[in-house]
């Protein structure tokens, strides 16, 4: 989906894949088909935006079959379809039954992790519909803390492979005409846990290609003010790549045995939660939320955040919530000003079959019944905000 800006400039909206099981390229264009085309039947538009996910042997793919690219972009096409930006977060297994920790590998100490993100933007480049020049990609922040902490070698390693990566999107944009950037995408327990961490390294890079990708929902875990973390970011001359509307899970008052008792129906084995609660001593945290829910892990006299992307439309019941106002006070940062500070949005709720069962899609209709509606809504923020719908 389009949207005019007042500036005049145009603003993406799109939904990420990575909601849907793929490992392959048959996978993915079974996505194309089952899932997103009937989200924008669902929406009665003749276009939408995709926030593609390529996992490790669906981009391989691609790359080493030239033709499979091009007939990829004509699928797109027909089923009125555009990617302007991929989630190159997953590297592969996203739809294990068990993620947890392995989403963080590899990391950017790797040399495979240059390599797989050098293969997304050169297959982005070519998705790209023909009046489109620019497309982002989201990544991981780095790594995850342990065992990168441990290690004196790793800070200078990543940097190296960052800084290689902006060469090498700089060529690419010499010989496509096509401009792709790279958010780091900073979320709870890596080494860019915060906005605030991802200012030095992106700064120690110092390429406009490398920016950040702001996610709302970790922004929100961590307890981020939106006004000192987009100050910071726009002082510092970092800029936001791509930014991803997500809310987390919030429970007001975690001390109260209702509320752990709904907390705990969230706790499951497939994805990581990260929990934090901000006391007077500073933000503390807990890796998943089970970990939280356990003894006196984590001080439960303040409120709690979980990192579980609930729908944006569909908050959890009270005693719990969502921080869906945080999502709507980013937004208004980022797009509601003279200027946009990214345009490139990209709804990210990955944990539909993860939620309760009570609460998760029994069938492929409900899915994207409620993928629609989260589009609907972020579709009708931007509205609010002035921008324009463009057909």
């Amino acid at each position: 989906m389009r949207f005019r800006h007042p500036d005049g400039s145009v603003v993406h909206l799109a939904y990420c894949t990575n909601v849907h099981s793929a490992e392959t390229l048959e996978g993915v264009r079974a996505q194309l088909r089952d899932h997103c085309e009937p989200v924008r039947k669902r929406l009665g538009r003749d276009r939408i935006g995709i926030g593609l996910w390529l996992a490790k042997d669906a981009a391989r793919s691609l790359i080493n079959d030239p033709s499979a690219l091009r007939s990829l972009r004509a699928e797109l096409e027909h089923r009125g379809l555009e990617v302007v930006t991929l989630n190159g977060f997953p590297y592969e297994g996203f739809g294990a039954e068990e993620v947890k920790y392995r989403v963080y590998t590899p990391d950017w100490t790797d040399p495979e992790r240059l390599a797989h993100t050098t293969d997304l933007a050169r297959l982005l480049a070519t998705l790209l519909p023909d009046d489109v020049t620019e497309g982002t990609i989201s990544t991981l922040p780095i790594a995850w803390r342990t065992p990168y902490a441990a290690d004196p070698t790793a800070p200078g390693t990543a940097q190296k492979a960052l800084t290689v990566l902006a060469q090498r999107l700089d060529a690419l944009a010499e010989l496509t005409g096509k401009s792709i950037r790279i958010g780091l995408e900073p979320e709870p327990g890596c080494t860019v846990e915060t906005t605030a961490d991802a200012i030095a390294p992106l700064t120690a890079v110092g390429h406009d290609r490398i920016g950040i990708c702001v996610d709302t929902c970790h922004l929100a875990t961590s307890f981020e003010d939106p006004d000192t973390a987009l100050d910071a970011l726009s002082a510092a001359r970092v800029p936001v790549a791509k930014a991803q509307l997500s809310a987390a899970l919030h429970a007001e008052h975690p001390h109260l045995p209702e509320v752990r008792t709904a907390l705990a129906a969230f706790a499951e084995p497939r994805f990581l939660h990260q929990t934090r609660t901000l006391t007077a001593a500073g933000l503390r945290g807990t890796d998943d939320l089970d970990e939280a829910l356990t003894g006196r892990a984590l001080p439960d006299g303040t409120p709690w955040r979980s990192h579980f992307h609930v729908p944006l439309h569909a908050p959890p019941a009270p005693p719990l919530t969502s921080t869906l106002p945080v999502l709507q006070s980013v937004l208004t940062r980022l797009v509601g000003g003279g200027k946009p500070l990214t345009r490139h949005l990209e709804v990210e709720t990955y944990t539909w079959q993860a939620l309760p069962a009570e609460l998760r899609p029994r069938t492929r209709a409900q899915l994207a019944d409620g993928i629609a509606s989260e589009l609907t809504l972020a579709r009708d923020l931007l509205v609010d905000l002035g921008l324009k719908e463009l057909p």
